[in-house]
């Protein structure tokens, strides 16, 4: 079976797998919007609808999901609007069928966060900050950390190594990404030794659910170890004059609850680039998945690869002016 294989992800066995832990489902589900994984919301007799997960197979150990389940776990004890998995299996969160792995969550609604309202992102700020407290009570075991060798180095290779650039552009890519992650460790030396602690890791607008309560944070299958500011700069957008604005905003907030290294704010852009390049990978290696070929059929051609040179200069003279600073 194919690494990204889903192919026998059936919406019979989907409902036969939720029915193996004892769930009785009526019939109705919804596919959700979900790339990686496979994710279902399921109706259930006599109940509220779940939402069910299947996990991209091969790509987390049982150890990783488990040790990012606990996380979530551990930030619900301490009433922070997160989304845990539900306990099924045994005891356990995780549950096996056939050869997937899936979890089961309980359903919650909500829009998307008015980034543009400076107190919508120091409400956001104040959870982040109780996450990262949270998150730094314990290392992660088995997952990685977030660093140039492995959103950056790592993915180039494999980039370069498979055939996916186009021959007559793939020296030039080769030559902006190599001067891209040299800039990128420059940023690092100038931050100097910053605190690794887990993350959510993937804290964009669409993994924020809001409601009038405020805020939920779910989808935390990116998570792993790295620096605090992974988690506050993709709440940043617009000129740089509206960052400053947002970032003063968010750390408003933060530093109510955990105190924040200003060093970090040299990592901005270059985890930013980080970024650009390890989506282009991600696309590249899920790229049998016929589901990616459906959702982007942009990537791949000639111009997508033209458009990430230009995107890769333009990082490389962001990272060398002088860093987003809060008003």
């Amino acid at each position: 079976m194919s690494a990204s294989d889903f192919s026998t992800l059936t919406p019979d066995l989907m409902l036969d797998a939720l029915e193996s832990i004892s769930l009785r489902c009526d019939g109705r589900f919804i596919a959700l919007n979900s790339y990686e994984n496979r994710v279902f919301q399921v109706g259930i007799e006599d109940e509220k609808p779940v939402i069910a997960k299947f996990y991209r197979p091969h790509r987390w150990s049982d150890e990783a999901i488990l040790e990012e389940h606990a996380f979530i776990a551990a930030l619900a004890a301490q009433e922070i609007p997160v989304v845990p998995a539900m306990i099924y299996n045994k005891n356990k969160t995780l549950c096996k069928y056939r050869h997937f792995r899936f979890a089961v969550f309980s359903r919650h609604g909500g829009r998307a966060p008015e980034l543009e309202n400076e107190d919508t992102l120091e409400w956001l700020g104040r959870f982040l900050g109780r996450i990262h407290m949270v998150g730094k009570a314990q290392p992660y075991q088995h997952r990685p950390t977030l660093d140039v060798q492995t959103f950056g180095h790592q993915p180039l290779h494999w980039l370069l190594h498979h055939n996916f650039i186009p021959q007559d552009i793939t020296e030039a890519y080769r030559s902006v990404a190599q001067q891209a992650l040299a800039e990128v460790q420059h940023c690092y030396a100038r931050a100097g030794e910053v605190e690794q602690l887990r993350l959510h890791g993937d804290c964009h607008a669409g993994n924020v659910l809001w409601t009038d309560e405020g805020p939920h944070f779910v989808d935390f299958d990116d998570s792993r170890m790295g620096p605090a500011i992974q988690d506050l700069w993709m709440l940043l957008s617009g000129e740089r004059s509206d960052m400053v604005k947002q970032l003063s905003a968010v750390l408003a907030g933060y530093e109510d609850f955990c105190e924040f290294n200003p060093r970090e704010l040299h990592l901005i852009e270059a985890l930013r680039t980080l970024r650009l390049i390890h989506y282009s990978a991600w696309l590249a290696q899920r790229w049998d998945d016929p589901a990616f070929k459906l959702a982007f059929p942009w990537f791949n051609t000639q111009h997508y690869w033209q458009d990430r040179i230009l995107e890769l200069r333009e990082q490389i003279a962001l990272m060398q002016e002088a860093p987003l600073w809060p008003s």
